[in-house]
């Protein structure tokens, strides 16, 4: 026989073991995946608030926080519309060529990112199976004239109008050039679990930016994600993530809207 003691035993918390706390990760992963900068021009950001964190370490945390950050977040995210625009880059990890898939609607919402090592029928049927289990099946889509894109659109959306006329996907390549700009700062991505990370945070953020999350200032995240994602006390978290940080002046003409910062309950 089990005997029940009726204690309660909580998860750890992702931020358990670090030597910062909490608010201080969040808002360096929210810088280094929101703004153009180096990680060592982060380092000296937060050096400046007196706060002395390694270039190295603030890598880590992105790899770590991004994925928790996203995934803690899809619940509250707004559905996508019905207008799709869909295009492919290539990115150099060293050595190698990598295409990055990406979607945004008629908004400007990023729908999905996909990393793949091959342009090819198979990486754009991944990439619209992906992003059609998290929205509506769209009513037009526009691509450039990639020969595999007809046959996966008649495969995966049959009644979707496709549209390849030159320049219409100039709102998607915009978001390309906005990534490409992230990288650069950071002289490339090594591997491509990194990229993979980077690409995806950085899609999160410029979705949170443009208001397509309902993540509000003054009330809690949803339950069902707290439910999912609760590894900490939830009001004292969002508490110590609205509070400036240690040593450091205010940084209310330094930041974005504390929305960000509410995820953090749920890591």
């Amino acid at each position: 026989m089990v005997r029940s003691t009726g204690r309660v035993i909580r998860a750890r918390s992702e931020f358990a073991g670090f030597r910062f706390p909490p608010e201080v990760i969040t808002l360096a992963v929210r810088w280094c995946l929101r703004f153009g900068l180096s990680y060592r021009d982060v380092e000296e950001l937060l050096a400046e608030r007196g706060i002395e964190v390694d270039h190295t370490t603030l890598f880590r945390w992105v790899v770590r926080f991004t994925p928790l950050f996203v995934e803690a977040a899809r619940p509250c995210r707004h559905t996508p519309r019905d207008r799709w625009f869909v295009d492919e880059t290539n990115v150099e990890v060293p050595g190698r060529w990598r295409y990055l898939y990406r979607a945004v609607d008629q908004f400007g919402q990023v729908i999905d990112v996909l990393l793949s090592p091959k342009r090819d029928k198979k990486a754009a049927r991944r990439f619209f199976t992906r992003a059609l289990a998290g929205a509506i099946a769209p009513a037009e889509v526009t691509t450039d004239r990639a020969a595999a894109y007809p046959r996966v659109l008649d495969e995966l959306v049959p009644a979707a109008q496709h549209v390849t006329v030159r320049y219409a996907n100039n709102r998607v390549e915009a978001d390309h050039s906005r990534l490409k700009a992230r990288l650069q700062a950071t002289r490339g991505i090594k591997t491509d679990r990194s990229l993979r990370i980077v690409a995806t945070g950085h899609a999160f953020v410029q979705n949170l930016r443009r208001g397509y999350y309902e993540l509000a200032t003054e009330a809690a995240v949803p339950d069902r994600v707290v439910a999912a994602f609760d590894r900490t006390g939830p009001r004292r978290l969002i508490d110590l993530a609205r509070q400036p940080l240690p040593a450091a002046p205010p940084l209310d003409n330094a930041t974005e809207p504390v929305a960000f910062t509410e995820l953090a309950l749920a890591v």
